[in-house]
Protein backbone atom coordinates (compact mmCIF):
# COMPACT_ATOMS: atom_id res chain seq x y z
CA UNK A 1 0.00 0.00 0.00
CA UNK A 2 1.20 3.51 -0.83
CA UNK A 3 1.72 6.00 1.99
CA UNK A 4 -1.05 8.59 2.42
CA UNK A 5 -0.63 12.36 2.02
CA UNK A 6 -3.25 14.64 3.56
CA UNK A 7 -3.30 18.17 2.15
CA UNK A 8 -4.97 20.30 4.80
CA UNK A 9 -6.18 23.89 4.63
CA UNK A 10 -8.46 26.14 6.66
CA UNK A 11 -10.97 25.73 3.82
CA UNK A 12 -13.49 28.07 2.26
CA UNK A 13 -17.18 27.94 1.38
CA UNK A 14 -16.57 30.27 -1.59
CA UNK A 15 -16.67 27.77 -4.43
CA UNK A 16 -14.97 29.80 -7.17
CA UNK A 17 -11.89 30.72 -5.15
CA UNK A 18 -11.69 27.16 -3.80
CA UNK A 19 -11.53 25.84 -7.36
CA UNK A 20 -8.73 28.27 -8.27
CA UNK A 21 -6.67 27.76 -5.13
CA UNK A 22 -7.16 24.75 -2.86
CA UNK A 23 -8.27 22.43 -5.67
CA UNK A 24 -5.34 23.42 -7.87
CA UNK A 25 -2.70 23.16 -5.14
CA UNK A 26 -4.01 19.73 -4.09
CA UNK A 27 -3.97 18.54 -7.71
CA UNK A 28 -0.44 19.82 -8.33
CA UNK A 29 0.87 18.20 -5.14
CA UNK A 30 -0.75 14.90 -6.16
CA UNK A 31 0.86 15.15 -9.61
CA UNK A 32 4.27 16.00 -8.12
CA UNK A 33 4.15 13.03 -5.70
CA UNK A 34 2.34 10.16 -7.45
CA UNK A 35 3.91 7.68 -5.02
CA UNK A 36 1.35 8.87 -2.44
CA UNK A 37 -2.42 8.50 -2.18
CA UNK A 38 -3.57 12.09 -1.66
CA UNK A 39 -6.51 13.20 0.49
CA UNK A 40 -8.11 16.47 1.64
CA UNK A 41 -8.86 17.86 5.09
CA UNK A 42 -10.02 21.26 6.39
CA UNK A 43 -9.38 22.71 9.85
CA UNK A 44 -12.41 25.04 10.01
CA UNK A 45 -15.47 23.30 11.44
CA UNK A 46 -17.57 26.35 10.49
CA UNK A 47 -16.51 26.06 6.82
CA UNK A 48 -17.06 22.28 6.83
CA UNK A 49 -20.58 22.77 8.20
CA UNK A 50 -21.39 25.47 5.64
CA UNK A 51 -20.18 23.33 2.71
CA UNK A 52 -22.30 20.43 4.00
CA UNK A 53 -25.38 22.69 4.11
CA UNK A 54 -24.81 24.51 0.81
CA UNK A 55 -23.21 21.84 -1.38
CA UNK A 56 -24.24 18.57 0.33
CA UNK A 57 -20.53 17.71 0.34
CA UNK A 58 -18.64 16.26 3.30
CA UNK A 59 -15.09 17.45 4.00
CA UNK A 60 -13.25 15.71 6.84
CA UNK A 61 -11.20 17.32 9.60
CA UNK A 62 -7.61 16.15 10.06
CA UNK A 63 -8.73 14.01 13.00
CA UNK A 64 -11.51 12.37 10.95
CA UNK A 65 -9.25 11.82 7.93
CA UNK A 66 -6.49 10.30 10.07
CA UNK A 67 -8.98 7.98 11.78
CA UNK A 68 -10.37 6.85 8.42
CA UNK A 69 -6.94 6.23 6.90
CA UNK A 70 -5.80 4.21 9.92
CA UNK A 71 -8.99 2.13 9.65
CA UNK A 72 -8.31 1.64 5.92
CA UNK A 73 -4.91 0.14 6.73
CA UNK A 74 -2.48 2.94 5.96
CA UNK A 75 0.72 2.69 8.00
CA UNK A 76 2.52 5.85 6.87
CA UNK A 77 0.73 9.22 6.77
CA UNK A 78 2.18 12.57 5.72
CA UNK A 79 0.31 15.83 6.37
CA UNK A 80 1.03 19.02 4.40
CA UNK A 81 -0.75 22.16 5.64
CA UNK A 82 -1.63 24.96 3.22
CA UNK A 83 -1.75 27.48 6.05
CA UNK A 84 0.22 30.71 5.65
CA UNK A 85 1.62 31.00 9.19
CA UNK A 86 2.38 28.49 11.99
CA UNK A 87 -0.59 29.79 13.98
CA UNK A 88 -3.54 28.23 15.80
CA UNK A 89 -5.04 26.49 12.73
CA UNK A 90 -1.68 24.93 11.88
CA UNK A 91 -1.29 23.85 15.53
CA UNK A 92 -4.76 22.29 15.40
CA UNK A 93 -3.79 20.22 12.33
CA UNK A 94 -0.50 19.19 13.92
CA UNK A 95 -2.06 18.06 17.20
CA UNK A 96 -4.93 16.19 15.52
CA UNK A 97 -2.50 14.30 13.29
CA UNK A 98 -0.06 13.42 16.05
CA UNK A 99 -2.81 11.80 18.15
CA UNK A 100 -2.46 8.81 15.83
CA UNK A 101 1.34 8.41 15.90
CA UNK A 102 1.20 5.33 18.13
CA UNK A 103 -1.14 3.61 15.65
CA UNK A 104 1.17 4.13 12.68
CA UNK A 105 4.68 3.27 11.57
CA UNK A 106 5.29 6.87 10.49
CA UNK A 107 3.66 10.29 10.74
CA UNK A 108 5.20 13.44 9.28
CA UNK A 109 3.86 17.01 9.31
CA UNK A 110 5.01 19.61 6.78
CA UNK A 111 5.56 23.32 7.46
CA UNK A 112 3.19 26.18 6.56
CA UNK A 113 4.09 28.72 3.86
CA UNK A 114 6.04 31.12 6.08
CA UNK A 115 8.27 29.00 8.33
CA UNK A 116 11.87 30.14 7.88
CA UNK A 117 13.99 32.94 6.41
CA UNK A 118 14.12 31.23 3.02
CA UNK A 119 10.32 31.17 2.89
CA UNK A 120 10.13 34.87 3.73
CA UNK A 121 12.68 35.73 1.05
CA UNK A 122 10.69 33.79 -1.56
CA UNK A 123 7.50 35.65 -0.61
CA UNK A 124 9.31 38.99 -0.76
CA UNK A 125 10.51 38.10 -4.27
CA UNK A 126 6.99 37.14 -5.32
CA UNK A 127 5.56 40.38 -3.92
CA UNK A 128 8.19 42.38 -5.80
CA UNK A 129 6.87 40.78 -9.00
CA UNK A 130 3.31 41.77 -8.02
CA UNK A 131 4.38 45.39 -7.58
CA UNK A 132 6.47 45.55 -10.75
CA UNK A 133 5.51 48.48 -12.96
CA UNK A 134 3.78 50.43 -10.20
CA UNK A 135 3.64 54.19 -10.65
CA UNK A 136 5.57 56.33 -8.16
CA UNK A 137 2.42 57.02 -6.12
CA UNK A 138 1.10 53.41 -6.06
CA UNK A 139 1.51 50.92 -3.22
CA UNK A 140 0.42 47.35 -2.52
CA UNK A 141 -1.32 46.61 0.80
CA UNK A 142 -1.66 42.98 1.84
CA UNK A 143 -4.44 41.72 4.09
CA UNK A 144 -3.23 38.97 6.39
CA UNK A 145 -5.70 37.06 8.56
CA UNK A 146 -3.96 37.81 11.82
CA UNK A 147 -3.86 35.57 14.87
CA UNK A 148 -4.08 35.62 18.65
CA UNK A 149 -1.35 32.96 18.48
CA UNK A 150 2.26 34.10 18.99
CA UNK A 151 2.78 33.52 15.25
CA UNK A 152 1.09 36.91 14.58
CA UNK A 153 4.67 38.21 14.52
CA UNK A 154 5.04 36.71 11.03
CA UNK A 155 3.09 39.65 9.61
CA UNK A 156 5.23 42.28 11.36
CA UNK A 157 8.42 40.49 10.26
CA UNK A 158 7.30 40.35 6.63
CA UNK A 159 6.27 44.03 6.75
CA UNK A 160 9.72 44.90 8.13
CA UNK A 161 11.45 43.00 5.31
CA UNK A 162 9.41 45.05 2.82
CA UNK A 163 10.23 48.39 4.47
CA UNK A 164 12.09 49.88 1.49
CA UNK A 165 9.45 48.76 -1.01
CA UNK A 166 5.96 50.04 -1.94
CA UNK A 167 4.48 47.01 -0.17
CA UNK A 168 2.79 46.95 3.24
CA UNK A 169 1.39 44.16 5.40
CA UNK A 170 -1.62 44.42 7.72
CA UNK A 171 -3.77 41.91 9.59
CA UNK A 172 -7.52 41.68 10.18
CA UNK A 173 -7.36 40.17 13.64
CA UNK A 174 -4.02 41.27 15.10
CA UNK A 175 -0.99 43.55 14.67
CA UNK A 176 -0.13 45.34 12.38
CA UNK A 177 -3.58 47.01 12.31
CA UNK A 178 -4.90 48.96 9.35
CA UNK A 179 -5.27 52.16 11.43
CA UNK A 180 -1.50 52.16 12.02
CA UNK A 181 -0.81 51.64 8.35
CA UNK A 182 -3.19 54.40 7.25
CA UNK A 183 -1.24 56.79 9.50
CA UNK A 184 2.01 55.67 7.86
CA UNK A 185 0.57 56.06 4.38
CA UNK A 186 -0.80 59.54 5.08
CA UNK A 187 2.76 60.66 5.80
CA UNK A 188 4.00 59.11 2.54
CA UNK A 189 3.76 60.09 -1.13
CA UNK A 190 1.42 57.20 -1.99
CA UNK A 191 -2.01 58.11 -3.38
CA UNK A 192 -3.26 54.83 -4.90
CA UNK A 193 -3.49 51.61 -2.88
CA UNK A 194 -3.95 48.16 -4.36
CA UNK A 195 -5.46 45.74 -1.83
CA UNK A 196 -4.51 42.07 -2.10
CA UNK A 197 -5.27 39.13 0.26
CA UNK A 198 -2.26 37.59 2.01
CA UNK A 199 -4.36 34.44 2.28
CA UNK A 200 -4.58 31.16 0.39
CA UNK A 201 -8.12 31.96 -0.81
CA UNK A 202 -10.10 35.11 -1.57
CA UNK A 203 -12.89 34.17 0.80
CA UNK A 204 -14.99 35.92 3.42
CA UNK A 205 -12.29 38.24 4.76
CA UNK A 206 -11.19 39.32 1.29
CA UNK A 207 -14.71 39.82 -0.06
CA UNK A 208 -16.24 41.52 3.00
CA UNK A 209 -13.52 42.91 5.30
CA UNK A 210 -11.20 43.98 2.48
CA UNK A 211 -13.13 44.80 -0.68
CA UNK A 212 -16.75 45.56 0.23
CA UNK A 213 -18.42 48.98 0.42
CA UNK A 214 -19.26 48.44 4.10
CA UNK A 215 -18.25 51.38 6.28
CA UNK A 216 -15.57 49.46 8.19
CA UNK A 217 -14.04 47.58 5.24
CA UNK A 218 -10.41 48.32 4.43
CA UNK A 219 -11.44 49.76 1.08
CA UNK A 220 -13.88 52.18 2.74
CA UNK A 221 -11.41 53.17 5.47
CA UNK A 222 -8.71 53.93 2.92
CA UNK A 223 -11.08 55.89 0.67
CA UNK A 224 -12.26 57.90 3.68
CA UNK A 225 -8.59 58.69 4.40
CA UNK A 226 -8.26 60.13 0.88
CA UNK A 227 -6.73 57.27 -1.09
CA UNK A 228 -7.81 55.84 -4.43
CA UNK A 229 -8.30 52.10 -3.89
CA UNK A 230 -8.22 49.09 -6.20
CA UNK A 231 -9.14 45.67 -4.79
CA UNK A 232 -7.70 42.44 -6.19
CA UNK A 233 -9.77 39.39 -5.24
CA UNK A 234 -7.20 36.67 -5.92
CA UNK A 235 -6.09 34.19 -3.30
CA UNK A 236 -2.37 33.49 -3.00
CA UNK A 237 -3.11 29.91 -3.98
CA UNK A 238 -3.74 31.07 -7.56
CA UNK A 239 -0.08 32.08 -7.98
CA UNK A 240 2.19 29.41 -9.53
CA UNK A 241 5.04 30.61 -7.29
CA UNK A 242 3.00 29.93 -4.15
CA UNK A 243 1.80 26.58 -5.47
CA UNK A 244 5.43 25.59 -6.08
CA UNK A 245 6.45 26.67 -2.60
CA UNK A 246 3.90 24.29 -1.10
CA UNK A 247 5.09 21.51 -3.41
CA UNK A 248 8.65 22.17 -2.20
CA UNK A 249 7.46 22.00 1.43
CA UNK A 250 6.07 18.53 0.76
CA UNK A 251 9.49 17.50 -0.55
CA UNK A 252 11.20 18.95 2.53
CA UNK A 253 8.76 17.06 4.77
CA UNK A 254 9.44 13.76 3.00
CA UNK A 255 13.20 14.20 3.29
CA UNK A 256 13.15 15.61 6.83
CA UNK A 257 13.16 14.02 10.26
CA UNK A 258 9.97 12.40 11.47
CA UNK A 259 7.66 14.34 13.78
CA UNK A 260 6.58 11.10 15.39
Amino acid sequence: MKPALIVVSFGTSYVETRKKTIDVVEKKIAQAYPEFDTFRAFTSNKVIKKIKEQEKMTVLTVDQQMKKLVADGYEEIYVQPLHIIPGSEYSKALHQAMRYKDQLKLVKIGKPLLSDVGDYQKIVGWLELLSEGFAEDEALMLMGHGSQHSAFTVYACLDHMLMEKPIFVCAVESYPEISLLISRLQKSHYKKIKLYPLMLVAGDHAVNDMASDEEDSWKSQLEKAGFYVETILKGMGEAPEIQQQFIDHVGAMIEGMTNG
